[in-house]
């Protein structure tokens, strides 16, 4: 539970607070990849975003690592509970293809999701309510 309360202080230093996220985001950095956050359902006590990086690509944007991640704000946890189930990134492949046993996967996911939101800070990535996308954006 310690790397989940940890990916909650990090994902709060990445969105503010999060019991108050709504709609989607698009945080821009010169020289990194745009970010998008997406809050894909909402409850009382927890929400689910995705968020990923858009990574340029011949046919247009591809979503890397396309995290589900689900906010517990009672809790003040923060759980990666999926990625792309195919990597075409070598790293995140390694990473996938040794996680085979189910709490192997789950660590993994957050351990990376952990250092990834740590990453995504340090590059000056932020959500506010100036990166919410308007409909049809």
């Amino acid at each position: 539970m310690g790397l989940y309360e940890s990916n909650f202080i990090r994902f709060g230093w990445l969105a503010g607070t999060l019991a108050s996220l709504a709609g989607s985001h698009r945080s821009v950095v010169e020289g990194d990849c745009d970010l998008v956050l997406t809050v894909t359902e909402r409850s009382p006590y927890t929400s689910t975003v995705a968020l990923s990086y858009l990574l340029p690509e011949a046919q247009g944007a591809a979503r890397y690592p396309d995290m589900r991640l689900r906010i517990y704000h009672d809790a003040h946890l923060v759980e990666a509970q999926q990625w792309a189930t195919v990597h075409a990134q070598p790293v995140l492949k390694a990473l996938r293809t040794r996680a085979e046993r189910e709490l192997d996967q789950r660590w993994a996911r957050n351990v990376m999701l952990n250092k990834w939101l740590e990453y995504c800070v340090e590059r000056g990535h932020r959500f506010s309510s100036r990166t919410r996308l308007t409909a049809g954006a």
